[in-house]
């Protein structure tokens, strides 16, 4: 930890060192639930969208293959479920169960707790002006 908490890291430490803090409680939160990293971001991604197995590579930036295993092994823990497609009759989606959608919405409760503990030092405004920047900077990335 930094000894002056006046010290600036930077841009690429401190987006580094900020990476690693939220990266290790989101990784906490899934192992409390036997989860894989990728496994959380499985459930994210399908908390607000159906999407087919290529979308959902293409959203998780994995391989079909890849994507297959996933699926089934959160399909066995009774999380997912595949469903034909009401755009393509030839196709499938991937949609959260109900107990998928409750430990979506678990681990999603827990983590924003555990961001806001991370934040917890700083004031509201500079919260909300972290959020918008980290939003930006998100946005930018996608265009």
């Amino acid at each position: 930890m930094l000894a002056d908490m006046s010290q600036d890291l930077g841009i690429v430490d401190g987006l580094a060192q900020l990476s690693f803090l939220v990266q290790g409680a989101l990784a906490k939160r899934a192992a409390v639930h036997d989860l894989s990293m990728t496994q959380v971001r499985l459930l994210g991604v399908l908390r607000d969208r159906r999407p087919g197995v290529n979308q959902l590579a293409a959203l998780l930036e994995l391989d079909k293959s890849s994507i297959t295993g996933l699926v089934d092994r959160a399909s066995a823990r009774g999380l997912v479920t595949r469903v034909p497609s009401e755009r393509d009759r030839r196709a499938v989606e991937v949609v959260l169960t109900d107990r998928g959608r409750a430990l979506a919405e678990e681990v999603e409760r827990d983590f924003g707790a555990d961001v806001a503990v991370l934040v917890g030092g700083l004031t509201d405004p500079e919260q909300r002006r972290l959020s918008a920047l980290a939003s930006r900077v998100i946005e930018t990335s996608q265009a």
